[in-house]
């Protein structure tokens, strides 16, 4: 593992210069990616933008910078990507700022004072090393502003052509990814989140990791694999619920697919239960409502307890004797629980409700 600060003049980060959109930015005589393709785009506002340049005019220091060396010999920006395109625009004239009473363009400027700008020098610290030591350090270090999330931790680490590739699908807005499960996936294509899930589901799939599956598909002319797995889960929860609801945007469907996929249902009848489902007031989790259907597992749904008055209600009329082993509590040792299962049935209402002693309450939920 090698970690190298260097200094960097602004004038050598501009030389090279050049933002093509969407097909990304790169400055530093072409050696440098600043933004690769289909990033997420420059989103500092003007008032952050000008703080930068007031900051080096001044010659105080900026925040250190991090580069990723690239198996080409070539950088890709990890943090200080809004900063170098700030400096960059600056330079390229696509803004001012005020100072004092006047506005100042880069070339405004008196000859030394520019000067003074061009040659300031950016600390940057480039990382270089095998894939798993370069992830860790970058997952240790206290990176300056805002911090990136796993997935553009993984993305400085395991560039290449496939990641280039899984970008143009998954990492930008109105992208394929987003036409195709926008409905039914909660993950933005910001801070790379929906191309994390994706990854997510086909790790799971596979019984890997996202890592594991980077660093293998890495130098892989294309992503078809990891595009053709989100199509096929959107899919199979397409054909699955017939019916579209909101809360099935907060469900990990690729978690599902793994263990539900091979099943066949009747849509119909299942369609028919998640509305009774819905309409329960009883059920207070409705986006778990879709695992429960597959699962049968009540903990999904979140069932209304019954409230401290009902509890008490309860507690008196049973003179604080549990109905099971006919022994007596105090409250504070009792439970409140459905006298007709909510399975069976039975509503979390006041005339449902019973206390049972903590050790018969963990009997009879485990029957």
């Amino acid at each position: 593992m090698n970690i190298e600060l260097i200094k960097v003049k602004i004038r050598d980060l501009f030389e090279g210069y050049e933002d093509s959109q969407e097909e990304g930015v790169v400055a530093y005589g072409g050696k440098l990616d600043v933004r690769p393709k289909y990033q997420r785009e420059f989103v500092y506002k003007d008032r952050q933008r000008d703080a930068v340049i007031d900051t080096v005019i001044k010659g105080f220091p900026l925040n250190v910078m991090y580069w990723a060396k690239k198996d080409d010999g070539t950088f890709e920006v990890l943090d200080g990507q809004q900063r170098t395109i700030s400096i960059c625009q600056y330079l390229s004239h696509d803004f001012s700022v005020k100072y004092g009473d006047s506005i100042k363009y880069i070339d405004n400027w008196e000859q030394d004072i520019r000067q003074k700008i061009l040659d300031y020098e950016l600390m940057v610290y480039i990382c270089e090393g095998a894939d798993t030591e370069k992830l860790e350090w970058f997952k240790t270090i206290n990176i300056a502003g805002e911090k990136l999330s796993d997935q553009e931790l993984r993305n400085a680490v395991y560039s290449g052509t496939w990641l280039t590739q899984a970008k143009r699908y998954f990492s930008r807005y109105g992208c394929p990814a987003m036409k195709v499960g926008d409905k039914f996936v909660t993950a933005a294509v910001i801070r790379q989140e929906l191309l994390e899930r994706a990854l997510a589901w086909l790790a799971l799939a596979q019984k890997s990791t996202i890592e594991e599956y980077m660093a293998v598909h890495q130098h892989d002319s294309e992503c078809s694999e990891l595009w053709s797995h989100y199509q096929k889960v959107i899919e199979w929860v397409q054909q699955t619920f017939i019916k579209y609801r909101k809360e099935m945007k907060s469900v990990d469907w690729g978690e599902l697919w793994v263990g539900y996929h091979d099943e066949h249902y009747d849509t119909t009848a299942l369609e028919n239960e998640i509305a009774t489902l819905m309409a329960d007031d009883d059920v207070t989790k409705k986006a778990g409502i879709y695992k429960y259907v597959l699962t049968r597992d009540e903990r999904w749904l979140s069932i209304r307890t019954f409230r401290a008055a009902d509890k008490r209600s309860a507690f008196e009329r049973q003179k604080g004797e549990c109905p099971i082993c006919h022994k007596t509590y105090t409250i504070e040792e009792m439970e409140a629980d459905h006298i007709k299962p909510w399975s069976q049935g039975g509503h979390t209402t006041p005339d449902n409700c019973q206390c049972l002693c903590k050790a018969c309450n963990r009997l009879k939920g485990n029957r």
